[in-house]
């Protein structure tokens, strides 16, 4: 299929691809309020065994990533996104034994397959949304899959605290207060088991949405000749020819780490602040608000008013202004700059991912699955902060995790997705 689809085809496959990044959102920020209702209903002893959810999660892309581009050459776009599906629906099911059991382990398991699925889903979704049109305005059509997302991603937090985490505050206070284990097992397994109906009516969508791409008339793309630079991606024999990829891979490992603790941390974040888990549950659901308003720039200024590189210096730059305003102010006004840290973030993955893998060739398969696997970064990230939160403040610990993240993403959009480019 040409980069320049026929009109009617290519909303088409804009709309599909953009019902799969609302799906991206809803299951990936979920884990804002797993974090603490696990902690609750496993019975969690800190919020470092509680951030093994992001862990779980965001792992299954650094080992499944490159596997993912090799299933995507066999089964193409279309068929692997369906079976991407398909396990994520696995991964949903698995929680409802781990909720009647009330085990912390089977959870994990069932968001490390859920990350399996989406790994799949990203690796073919990425880089078909940035290929199906001009490589110049990708980061306004993934703004727009971005939107999508985080629209997705703002209320998959609020509605699942309000089945899960309704009336937290209290019940915390009550299973902390009683004394008698066996009253105390029932409490926990009354509140684990809020999950077994969300998470199995998702199992099913997910199903019948794999059901649906597979039939679908959602166009395959050759990539083995698109976009292929001055400097002859042809004549390159791996994928590690190209440093700008290479550094494009780490400015998305600190890129995700930075996002998913201004997503999925400003919960304990807050409530490590003395604010009741009644408020926190809902912080996520903040931050993504703010995603979308970036998003929205993006859309109207990315290209006609910026190119992707200079939003992604300007996008640094604020974040570092908004990690350094939440450190220097507590409280309520400390949780407003790490929500509006999304702002910040919006625009960054839009505009990473095109930039590195521009000029790739029949590389562009296996260089998206290596930034797939950079969104590892949001394992690796929250649990440097859970440990440095140990011998620090929660404060302190945040803003040591998240700046230099910035300042390195502040490098690759001055020079770094240039190095090795003529």
């Amino acid at each position: 299929m040409s980069t320049t689809a026929q009109p009617a085809r290519y909303v088409l496959s804009i709309t599909i691809i953009g019902t799969l990044f609302f799906i991206f959102g809803f299951v990936t920020w979920l884990n804002g309020t797993l974090i603490p209702f696990l902690k609750l209903a496993c019975d969690l002893k800190s919020d470092a065994q509680a951030l093994l959810v992001t862990f779980a999660f965001y792992m299954a892309y650094f080992f499944l990533s490159i596997p993912s581009s090799f299933i995507l050459q066999s089964t193409g776009f279309k068929r692997g996104m369906s079976i991407g599906l398909l396990v994520m629906a696995a991964g949903a099911l698995l929680f409802i034994p781990a909720a009647y059991s009330r085990n912390f382990a089977l959870f994990l398991t069932g968001l490390f397959v859920q990350g399996m699925g989406l790994s799949l889903l990203q690796t073919a979704s990425n880089p078909y949304i940035s290929i199906i049109g001009p490589i110049e305005s990708a980061a306004k059509r993934i703004s727009i899959m971005g939107i999508c997302n985080k629209l997705a991603g703002a209320l998959s937090p609020v509605i699942l605290s309000a089945i899960v985490l309704q009336g937290a505050a209290e019940l915390e206070l009550q299973i902390a207060s009683t004394t008698d284990t066996a009253a105390r097992e029932v409490l926990l397994n009354s509140l684990a088991q809020r999950v077994v109906v969300p998470y199995g009516v998702m199992a099913v969508v997910l199903g019948l949405l794999a059901v649906m791409i597979f039939a679908s008339p959602l166009p395959e793309i050759e990539m083995a000749s698109e976009h292929v630079s001055e400097t002859g991606a042809t004549a390159k024999t791996s994928v590690l020819s190209f440093p700008h990829l290479l550094l494009g891979v780490i400015c998305i490992f600190v890129y995700v780490g930075a996002e998913v603790m201004a997503g999925d941390v400003i919960g304990p974040y807050g409530k490590s602040m003395g604010i009741s888990l009644d408020e926190t549950k809902n912080f996520t659901s903040y931050t993504l608000i703010s995603m979308v308003v970036g998003y929205i720039i993006g859309i109207f200024t990315i290209p006609r008013y910026l190119k992707q590189e200079t939003a992604l210096k300007i996008s640094a730059i604020v974040g570092l202004l908004f990690a350094t305003l939440a450190f220097v102010f507590t409280g309520y006004t400390s949780i407003l700059f790490i929500a509006l840290l999304g702002l910040a973030n919006a625009l960054m993955w839009p505009a990473i991912f095109p930039l590195a893998i521009d000029g790739l060739g029949k590389f562009t398969k296996i260089g998206s699955a290596l930034l797939v696997m950079a969104i590892s970064g949001g394992a690796i990230i929250p649990q440097l902060y859970g440990l440095m939160a140990q011998s620090m403040t929660t404060q302190q610990a945040f803003f040591w995790c998240v700046v230099p993240c910035y300042l390195y993403i502040l490098f690759y959009a001055w020079r770094g997705y240039r190095v090795g480019r003529v």
